[in-house]
């Protein structure tokens, strides 16, 4: 049995503590709303079905970057015989799960969109070939 000296009542929580917290609150949402999306965070590049195109280059770089809120994307640098690609191809555990990996050197073929990123240009991988096999990156339809 409890007895009264050990049965604790809740203590009151005055108006004034209540409107103060729900205040400090809306200010803090306020200003991190308004600060709009971290340095660094790209927006999301749409895959364009009339900047399509088909080409064929060297891997000279992998590189493993952020893009979007993915920290962990495939971007290959390939080199033709006009200059260099950059071209984004999927996040690592994708390539992981189906069992590809692209080193430099690897002569690949690929079908994907071109796109601006900032001032630059890049291709969204949408089929790549690399010897025998194709992969498949991203929707035909899409």
């Amino acid at each position: 049995m409890l007895s009264a000296a050990n049965h604790r009542l809740p203590r009151r929580v005055s108006v004034k503590s209540v409107s103060a917290a729900v205040i400090l609150l809306v200010c803090c949402v306020s200003c991190f709303s308004q600060q709009g999306p971290p340095k660094g965070s790209a927006a999301p590049l749409k895959y364009d079905l009339q900047t399509e195109t088909k080409a064929n280059g060297v891997v000279d770089d992998v590189k493993v970057l952020s893009f979007g809120t993915r920290k962990d994307f495939i971007q290959l640098i390939l080199k033709d015989g006009s200059g260099t690609i950059v071209l984004y191809m999927c996040p690592k555990p994708f390539e992981d799960e189906i069992g590809v990996t692209f080193a430099k050197g690897d002569q690949i073929s690929f079908t994907g969109s071109r796109v601006k990123q900032e001032e630059s240009e890049v291709i969204l991988a949408r089929d790549v070939a690399k010897g025998e096999m194709t992969f498949t990156f991203r929707d035909p339809k899409r």
